[in-house]
């Protein structure tokens, strides 16, 4: 597996929103810094599932990783998630995070803080599209409806839309 830079990065965005909304200024050259939708502040100890702003679609032949930004890692803050985000998946990220800060004092995040990298990778061998629970997850009508059709028309060997439109209707919408 190979370490997609920006500019192939941007293709995929264009072509599939693999990442919406996004915004040209988050391409780091590897990847893509993610944000989250809302202000939270986590005292010491505390743990907390924050959710990105942005949409993440990664493509059946892509995998993609993520790793939390130094500054808040330097603060204190701890990022509890698995790293992978399965091919196929559609969704809003829930990032785990906890305050593990040695001054006990909270760490605040606010919205649109480059919090995560997001990478992403070629994978090998046949596509086997992710099929949990979590797929869509976060995410209104609209912008199912909109990766129902992205998902269908791009990849229709691997997505029936009959299938797509049944998992947005089941999807996760309560933050948790």
């Amino acid at each position: 597996m190979t370490v997609m830079g920006a500019p192939l990065l941007r293709d995929l965005v264009a072509k599939y929103r693999c990442i919406y909304p996004s915004e040209d200024s988050a391409f780091d050259g590897d990847g893509y810094v993610l944000t989250v939708r809302e202000d939270r502040t986590l005292n010491y100890l505390e743990h907390r599932n924050m959710v990105s702003r942005e949409i993440v679609f990664t493509p059946p032949d892509c995998v993609a990783h993520l790793t939390s930004k130094s500054k808040f890692g330097r603060l204190g803050l701890s990022f509890l998630n698995s790293v992978k985000v399965h091919s196929g998946f559609v969704g809003r990220l829930a990032l785990e995070l906890v305050n593990l800060s040695n001054e006990r004092t909270p760490i605040t995040i606010r919205q649109g803080d480059p919090l995560i990298h997001i990478e992403f990778m070629r994978r090998e061998g046949p596509p086997e599209p992710y099929s949990g629970r979590y797929m869509f997850q976060f995410m209104d009508d609209g912008e199912s409806s909109m990766y129902v059709d992205t998902l269908s028309k791009g990849f229709p060997e691997l997505f029936r839309r009959e299938d797509l439109e049944r998992r947005a209707r089941e999807r996760v919408v309560v933050e948790g």
